[in-house]
């Protein structure tokens, strides 16, 4: 029994994914670092142990009835952790968040400045005071009735719907609507309707042309298809929408981004013309404070709202509510976002940027005598916004908190108190602490794939800088920071786009499209999931599923069974256990205890029914194939050109760790972006490809981003070229062009600050990125 002063987390027995039977003692009050390669079990140990088993507990607490309406993770397979105090979790989260997000939303600075505006604000003579919902344009008291909130509205045109008005409508006149029968049905409605399908558009009448494309009504007729021969086609009701209603439907409720994609090449965006962009009612927008509407508020930088608010002035109420936001305010300031405005959708914000804000917000609560687990909060920062990050960490360890990070960085883990380094591999190969204790400690540890890059600093092998076989120009571009930028990217060549955060990095090669001149096939690979659901996993994403279900349909078993290769898919009825539906496990609801998940009874959690697992190929059932690691399918698959062609590229980007029916739900940013970088390598391309990677190293324990960087420059030498949007100095300096842009982020960056070589780049006067460069080419050339 420990004692209840025990200064340390204690964890006994730790088996939560690969993690080995782990003991572990982590230090309270200081500040931890776990690492590892990726996929060593750390992110298992910090979050997925520890982590889980703080909210379990706290769970407990809660009463029965609140239990059910919170979303629990499971009890984590660990034998016993003890001294471990309440946990907050910043994980990175990498969704896609709603375009009604904002800076002002994640950082709640929104709620307090409609509280100002609500109980401080000068309102028209009469005019009765609003509640501060009546400020939000996410509500319905508040958001403009003809923008819904968005402040922007979408219109389409004739011009738009029909680009060639000299064919008919049989002949495609009509482009925004959709191909194959859907289309053809609205047309064969049309046709139905009494309207002429044939004639070329220009020569319809005004009205027929305008009921066609614009009209609200949707008539029902019954339809008589052209028999064609061989098809029996019987009458049908059709009902008629027209081409804007189609338009609009699709753009705004349609699931599928190539869809929408479609859809809103058919429509214009400008500001709404009932609140002027302002997002709310005219009531709303009508409350002032000093003499600015709240809209116009939000829309400035953090650093001028708090320069504004102190001289507004007003009565008690104001002041306190001034002081409140101003003391809010100063937080993400000091984090280096006072370049943000409150309005900032949040979709357009860096991942670096968005755990900042949270970390903003923490910072705020005053917390005292908590753990926080923090994911990766390194990623996505400029090497001199990571020193702003430290600061913070800094305060919250001094406000008596623990904080433990999952990080690949090594200035963070030079910072730490404590490190906990777990390996020495991925998956099977990994799942062990090597060391846990002090960082100077880790030196002694031979295992450790740390080791080397902690502390080794002899020179790294110089490289020439590869000559150009084109240049790429980019721009003008304006959006988001950036303010009519252009720039010349180097083709044949790697090329790092660098600068702090907010600079416009990912905005300037955001602007590179399949249309730039010299761009003959663009290749975008991004850290988005592979897949939301556990019935997508690397086997299928990479079409190696395909392959290895026909090898199975072409055993003799198969054929003699009449078991085609859908048979072998865990997705569809007929081969697939209907008892799970092909998930291999079951929901088993607790009400107030966490939701369990068991292997399913009836298959065991193979995902298939007995009469398909009775097929064999070379003694494995489909089943124990998907259950095999990439680095054993190589192996089992090496005489099967299709297979060993997918397993090989898996290979080259150090994911020989994965099983093959890993569920896209379990891999991280990182894997997933080299899993769709591994699709790319396996297909054979002669003509040229761009290779556009936003971040590539983020996430990425060094080894793994030494194996990235092998993979990216072996696609340079075949002929194509690649440019990353990178902070990893040692990745930058290895390349053969940078881009650098800022100085700063927001309206203080936004323009190239330098361009050329990188050792042209490092002595680059004003360049915030020089010295961090500099210091890496002079480790490169010491």
């Amino acid at each position: 029994m420990h004692s209840p002063h025990d200064p340390y987390v204690r964890v006994r027995d730790a088996r939560e994914h690969n993690l080995r039977g782990v003991d572990v003692d982590i230090p309270r009050d200081a500040l931890v670092v776990f690492t590892g390669v990726s996929g060593s079990g750390k992110s298992s140990l910090a979050f997925g142990t520890v982590y889980a088993e703080a909210q379990r507990r706290y769970f407990e607490s809660v009463a029965p009835y609140a239990r059910r309406l919170i979303h629990q993770v499971g009890a984590p397979a660990v034998g016993e952790i003890s001294g471990l105090p309440p946990a907050v979790s910043l994980e990175q989260r990498r969704s896609s968040p709603s375009s009604r997000s904002s800076v002002g939303t994640v950082t709640t600075l929104s709620n307090s400045l409609r509280m100002l505006f609500s109980r401080a604000g000068d309102y028209p003579a009469g005019a009765p005071r609003l509640d501060s919902d009546a400020f939000s344009p996410n509500t319905a008291a508040g958001a403009c009735p003809a923008c819904h909130g968005l402040g922007r509205v979408h219109r389409t045109d004739e011009e738009l719907l029909v680009p060639d008005p000299s064919l008919s409508i049989r002949e495609g006149a009509i482009a925004a609507w959709p191909g194959a029968w859907q289309g053809k049905n609205l047309r064969d409605v049309l046709d139905a309707l009494g309207y002429d399908v044939d004639r070329p558009w220009r020569e319809l009448d005004r009205r027929e042309r305008e009921w066609i494309l614009f009209t609200d009504e949707r008539p029902v007729v019954t339809v008589e298809p052209v028999r064609e021969a061989g098809r029996i086609q019987r009458p049908y009701q059709g009902t008629y929408q027209s081409a804007r209603r189609y338009v609009l439907h699709t753009f705004a409720d349609s699931k599928s981004p190539a869809l929408r994609a479609r859809a809103e090449r058919f429509l214009t965006s400008e500001p709404c013309p009932s609140c002027g962009g302002g997002r709310l009612r005219a009531e709303s927008l009508a409350v002032t404070f000093a003499g600015r509407t709240i809209a116009a508020l939000a829309a400035l930088p953090l650093t001028e709202l708090a320069r504004l608010l102190p001289a507004a002035g007003g009565d008690e109420t104001a002041r306190v509510l001034t002081g409140d936001l101003l003391a809010r305010i100063e937080t993400v300031v000091e984090l280096g976002l006072g370049y943000l405005s409150l309005d900032r959708a949040t979709p357009t914000l860096s991942s670096g940027e968005l755990q900042r804000l949270r970390l903003a917000t923490q910072l705020r609560s005053g917390l005292f005598g908590v753990v926080y687990v923090l994911d990766e909060p390194s990623a996505g920062l400029h090497p001199a916004d990571t020193e702003a990050l430290l600061v913070v960490l800094e305060r919250l360890k001094a406000a008596g908190n623990s904080v433990f990070v999952v990080e690949h960085h090594l200035e963070v883990m030079r910072a730490a108190d404590w490190i906990v380094d777990v390996g020495p591999l991925a998956g099977e190969h990994g799942g062990r602490v090597l060391h846990s204790g002090p960082v100077a400690g880790l030196a002694e540890v031979a295992e450790s794939a740390t080791r080397r890059f902690l502390f080794d600093r002899s020179p790294a092998p110089g490289r020439a800088v590869r000559e150009p076989a084109g240049w790429l120009e980019v721009g003008p571009v304006t959006r988001h920071s950036l303010r009519g930028v252009t720039a010349r990217l180097p083709l044949g060549a790697l090329t790092a786009v660098t600068g702090v955060s907010g600079s416009g990095k990912s905005t300037l090669v955001g602007a590179i499209t399949a249309q730039s001149p010299g761009v003959q096939r663009l290749v975008t690979v991004d850290q988005k999931p592979i897949g939301r659901t556990p019935r997508s996993n690397l086997a299928t994403y990479t079409g190696l599923f395909d392959v290895v279900r026909r090898l199975f349909s072409d055993t003799g078993e198969a054929r003699e069974r009449g078991y085609r290769a859908g048979r072998f898919s865990f997705n569809v009825a007929g081969g697939r256990c209907e008892t799970c539906q092909g998930e291999g496990f079951v929901t088993v609801e607790l009400l107030f205890l966490p939701s369990t998940y068991a292997p399913c009874p009836e298959c065991r959690g193979a995902r298939y029914n007995p009469s398909t697992l009775e097929v064999r190929y070379r003694g494995l059932d489909i089943a124990g194939v998907l259950d095999l690691t990439v680095e054993s399918a190589a192996a089992f698959f090496a005489d099967v050109p299709a297979a060993a062609r997918s397993l090989g590229a898996l290979l080259d980007v150090g994911l020989g760790h994965l099983r093959l029916g890993q569920p896209a739900t379990e891999l991280s940013g990182g894997e997933a972006q080299r899993i769709k970088l591994a699709a790319e390598l396996q297909r054979v391309r002669r003509d040229h490809t761009l290779y556009v990677l936003d971040e590539p190293t983020a996430g990425l324990h060094p080894a793994d981003t030494e194996v990235l960087m092998r993979q990216l420059n072996g696609l340079v030498d075949a002929g194509h070229s690649v440019v990353v949007v990178e902070h990893d100095m040692d990745v930058v300096a290895g390349a053969d062009w940078v881009i650098d842009l800022g100085p700063g982020g927001g309206d203080e960056g936004g323009r190239v600050v330098a361009a050329g070589v990188p050792a042209e780049v490092a002595s680059a006067a004003g360049s915030r990125t020089a010295p961090f460069l500099a210091s890496a080419l002079g480790r490169g050339q010491a």
